[in-house]
């Protein structure tokens, strides 16, 4: 059976949305083998997860069957479904998956991921072609993109991480944790030159906010998340921003927009009053003031700051698929 515009239309927009994000290079991609799928490919970091798919428009009772595809395959770490927003096929596919809560199978259902198409979307318009991209981008980016492939991270964890009064210390400490691990305060005190009492408090913020992880209840013995490593990556990207060597890119733009880090609007050569506002105030002297409200702003700080200690490693960004 033939597909319908809108169909084809869905399944290469669903794999075009994931292609242009990883030219943000924070992870990478490349298509897969569709197998039974309408799309698939994989995504990949330190990690490679292969991300499957499939499409629904016309036929409300292909739901079972497309579920069943997606929740079959073993190695598919995501399944996403983009489908037709109606009333019946919402009621299908909830009583589908209501289902499989009680199937072998309940497990793989977290790994499910539904993205709803307006119902009255025309593939031949090119105005909603153009919207419904825009839609499945911004819905991509924020359920799939930014909480599979980029450690869940979003923009209230940023702004927490950003929010420490000490500057460049959560970078510093946290690419330490990177590269060493921690599990003595005194040898990772000694190693940044910050204080017990500083680095505790700074590492029980950083343990809090899902920065860095531990086997232990009660910490200790800590390893960088993969959310750490997230905002390492994003960081020394910004780092790059502010010593001149990050050329426009839209999509990590547009990542860290979704981040809550509009850093394109702020001017990377103010030194260490980078992020600050300015007014002058007459007889040729300027007041600068730190909009503490200003994620872009604080995180610049931090990466500013650290950037001056020697003992800031910033990482390579750089990821690529594992070949088969």
């Amino acid at each position: 059976m033939a597909e319908s515009p809108e169909h084809s239309f869905l399944s290469s927009a669903a794999l075009e949305v994931m292609e242009e994000a990883s030219s943000s290079k924070l992870f990478s991609y490349k298509e897969g083998e569709r197998k039974r799928f309408d799309f698939s490919c994989d995504l990949a970091r330190d990690w490679s997860k292969l991300v499957s798919g499939q499409t629904l428009w016309k036929h409300t009772e292909g739901i079972d069957k497309d579920i069943r595809i997606l929740l079959a395959d073993p190695e598919t770490s995501v399944s996403v479904y983009v489908a037709r927003d109606a009333v019946k096929n919402r009621a299908l596919f909830q009583e589908v998956v209501s289902d499989y809560r009680s199937s072998p199978v309940r497990d793989r259902l977290s790994r499910l991921r539904v993205f709803w198409v307006p119902g009255d979307f025309d593939a031949d318009d090119e105005a909603a072609r153009g919207l419904v991209y825009r839609l499945l981008r911004e819905n991509f980016t924020n359920d799939l993109l930014l909480k599979v492939a980029l450690g869940g991270i979003g923009a209230s964890d940023v702004k927490s991480f950003a929010t420490s009064r000490r500057p460049g210390y959560p970078l510093r400490i946290l690419s330490h944790i990177g590269r060493n691990g921690h599990g003595s305060m005194t040898v990772t005190g000694k190693s940044l030159s910050i204080s017990s009492a500083i680095l505790k408090e700074e590492i029980q913020r950083l343990f809090l906010l899902g920065f860095i992880e531990s086997e232990y209840l009660l910490g200790g013995i800590y390893r960088i998340s993969e959310k750490g490593r997230v905002v390492l990556d994003i960081c020394s990207r910004l780092n790059d921003y502010l010593n001149g060597g990050l050329s426009v890119n839209p999509s990590f733009e547009y990542i860290c927009g979704l981040l809550g880090v509009n850093y394109a609007s702020i001017d990377p050569s103010l030194g260490d009053k980078v992020g600050y506002r300015y007014f002058d105030i007459g007889n040729g002297k300027l007041k600068f003031e730190l909009d503490f409200e200003d994620a872009a702003a604080l995180i610049l700080q931090h990466i500013y700051h650290a950037g001056l200690d020697a003992s800031m490693d910033w990482p390579t960004v750089e990821y690529s698929v594992p070949a088969p």
